[in-house]
């Protein structure tokens, strides 16, 4: 087991069959946008291991068909000033309130400012795995697992259909929308955004209305399947694009510590039979969106 670093748990590389001579030759070909120094002080610091969790060495010979294990660091990684609510914990589930613009796991710029870092410092569990994702500008209800022998078990509800989940969006208002939209999503340009294609669908979701504000509405969005972006690209798609997408129908450039205007999606409601107790569970998010 490698152990985890204020949190963050390190990234891995599996070292292919080769000649680089030593480790720090391949990392140089593997990763060109990172310089030989930083590399160097990171196995002088003890943040590059092998597969017994030994630290590797800077004149560590390269040793193929094996693994390597790296700890990221990011020195000026911006705070980001939301914080997230515990909703529920026991010995195997931590269900959280994630806010706005927190990302659910390191990502890109956001290591330390993650939701599982957070969690993992603050309630000292270092097993704590994500069960779902949602999307940094989302928010809602998410879960963890806590036992790494049963993250399989909570998985399999989701693969099976078995999580009944509720989101709520503002959007603007347009009569006609369907009950029911299902499409095909697949990934889109630049790498971050998806889109529709022709094809078999493998997305669908239920739409309902339940309020109107002037020329704005509160919908209910309830996902059949799990696609990334899929409430978003559907709403795009359906012509009433959720307040405040910087994504969809077009990419809105906004810098990541802007946070005035947060996507107006959040993830209200989740259901579930826990797979452990047998018991029903059913979690609510304590946030609110503004019309």
């Amino acid at each position: 087991m490698i152990p985890t670093r204020d949190g963050v748990g390190p990234s891995t590389v599996g070292l292919p069959g080769g000649s680089w001579p030593t480790v720090i030759d391949f990392f140089l070909e593997r990763f060109p946008t990172v310089d030989r120094e930083v590399w160097l002080q990171r196995m002088r610091d003890g943040l590059v291991l092998d597969e017994q969790a030994l630290p590797v060495p800077p004149d560590a010979v390269y040793r193929p068909h094996t693994r390597l294990y790296y700890y990221r660091h990011l020195p000026q990684e911006p705070r980001i000033p939301f914080k997230a609510q515990v909703l529920y914990q026991d010995d195997h589930l931590v269900v959280v309130d994630k806010p706005h613009f927190l990302p659910t796991v390191p990502a890109g710029r956001f290591v330390q400012e993650s939701l599982l870092v957070r969690l993992k410092q603050s309630l000292g569990i270092d097993s704590l795995a994500p069960l779902h994702r949602l999307d940094r500008e989302t928010a809602g209800v998410t879960l963890f697992a806590i036992q790494p022998a049963e993250r399989g078990l909570y998985h399999a509800l989701f693969k099976q259909r078995n999580v009944h989940k509720h989101y709520e969006a503002i959007a603007p208002w347009r009569d006609g929308l369907p009950a029911v939209y299902r499409s095909q999503i697949v990934p889109g340009e630049p790498f971050f955004r998806y889109r529709e294609a022709p094809g078999e669908p493998n997305s669908e979701t239920h739409i309902q209305l339940m309020e109107l504000h002037g020329d704005w509405a509160r919908y209910q969005l309830s996902p059949v399947t799990g696609r990334t972006h899929q409430l978003r690209v559907h709403m795009a798609a359906l012509g009433v694009p959720i307040r405040n997408d910087r994504f969809y129908p077009e990419v809105v450039n906004i810098a990541d510590d802007d946070y005035s205007a947060p996507l107006q999606l959040l993830a209200r409601f989740i259901a579930f039979t826990d797979p452990i107790s047998g018991q029903p569970r059913a979690f609510q998010s304590r946030q609110a969106l503004t019309v």
